[in-house]
């Protein structure tokens, strides 16, 4: 015999197919509730993770991380200021911007839509648009050409397609010799892009220039200036700190604003679920302890015959604390490889299952994503098995004390 004698025999108890069926049942059962948990727990995480992930690159990557407009009026002279604010080290791009809201209608259907107006050359240092482009190109929007490019769930709403017109209607009123009429201009769509989002439905892009004109303002002049950081999570604090180094006088404002409840729901989801779901992983420790002291109880016999050959009872814990480790061990790794299997195919298998019924689990007109991301994080794999593991052994600590407590005389009284 190679093995320790503990770990021979609590091998032997945990392995062998005679005896008590209820016992062996219970056992399975507490190994499949673990299996069944820690996949689950893996999965859900990595499922947060793939939500976390897709806000950050998609939704973040197309608003703005901040940005600064001008305190009461257009930036006119706003090249200086831009390229003061690419002079700071973790700035990594500028680019001016002039937004508007407003009403598209084409074929009878009108959606209500944000304008960004952008210049080309420069959007690339701060958006992913460019790089989202199903149809047409970016650089397609020139200065007095009256261009758009569309989201892509947006031209569906309005059934247009590249070449297309489109009414831009803005919600300010223009005097003429009719009366009042609201301010309207047509587009011609010249792109549509998609990042799977609920911006496909209701965000829109034209050229700077155009953008100035529709609002009335001095030509060459921009709302603002979007700022992109090496560090999303110091945007807030960051562009503070510039905005007040410079030489007019200026507001800012950004993605915390805009999109940090989202960013915040997320979190407080992930750690709200993984908290509900290590509670099926308590349940399935638990069986771990019903089913090692149903195991003394059913062993007394055979633990009092060890007792008198000479086993101590630091041997006899150690047999019952490794029988129910074997438990724990054998669950956990089933359900980390069940786990990581489910997070790494998970977003293939909800699209299959969408296209084979017809039906979509997460539309774009009510979630902020159109499809179940997922990404698995190797720190959250370690510690889902860590602490699976070590609730797992400390659940055999008290069976088996229990054990090694038994008095031989007191076991084999009645055998």
């Amino acid at each position: 015999m190679f093995s320790p004698f503990s770990l021979f025999v609590g091998w032997r108890y945990t392995r062998s197919q005679r005896g008590n069926l209820f016992i062996s049942f219970i056992s399975l059962v507490s190994m499949l509730g673990l299996m069944l948990g820690v996949a689950a727990l893996i999965l859900v995480l990595s499922v947060m993770n793939g939500f976390d992930r897709e806000l950050k690159q998609r939704i973040l990557g197309m608003v703005p991380q901040a940005v600064i407009n001008g305190y009461d009026a257009p930036l006119e002279n706003w090249q200086p200021l831009r390229e003061q604010l690419l002079s700071a080290e973790d700035v990594e791009g500028v680019a001016p911007y002039t937004q508007a809201q407003g009403m598209l209608s084409a074929s009878g259907r009108v959606q209500p839509v944000l304008v960004n107006g952008i210049d080309t050359t420069f959007e690339a240092t701060v958006s992913i648009a460019a790089e989202q482009m199903v149809g047409g190109e970016l650089e397609a929007l020139k200065p007095g050409e009256y261009n758009i490019v569309l989201g892509e769930l947006l031209a569906r709403f309005l059934g247009v397609q590249i070449g297309d017109k489109v009414n831009l209607v803005l919600p300010e009123a223009s005097v003429s010799v009719a009366g009042v009429v609201p301010r309207m201009k047509r587009f011609t769509v010249v792109g549509i892009f998609s990042v799977g989002a609920e911006l496909d439905a209701n965000l829109a892009y034209i050229d700077l220039a155009d953008a100035a004109r529709l609002k009335r303002m001095p030509a060459g002049s921009t709302q603002g200036l979007r700022i992109k950081f090496e560090d999303l999570f110091a945007a807030p604090n960051r562009v503070r700190e510039l905005a007040r180094d410079l030489p007019v006088p200026v507001y800012t404002s950004d993605w915390t604003r805009t999109h940090g409840n989202l960013f915040q729901a997320i979190q407080l989801e992930k750690r709200m679920i993984g908290l509900l779901l290590f509670l099926i992983v308590f349940v399935a420790a638990f069986n771990i302890v019903s089913t090692l002291v149903m195991v003394v109880t059913d062993k007394r016999a055979d633990i009092a015959i060890l007792r008198t050959l000479g086993a101590t009872p630091g041997m006899i814990l150690r047999i019952f604390m490794i029988q129910g480790s074997l438990i724990g061990f054998l669950g956990t790794l089933l359900g980390s490889i069940l786990g990581v299997i489910l997070a790494l195919t998970v977003s293939d298998l909800v699209a299959w299952v969408e296209q084979q019924f017809g039906i979509e689990f997460l539309s774009s007109d009510v979630y902020f994503i159109s499809y179940l991301p997922s990404e698995l994080q190797i720190p959250d794999l370690l510690t889902v098995v860590g602490v699976t593991l070590a609730i797992s052994f400390t659940a055999t600590i008290y069976p088996a004390w229990r054990a090694s407590r038994t008095q031989p005389a007191e076991a084999l009284r009645y055998e």
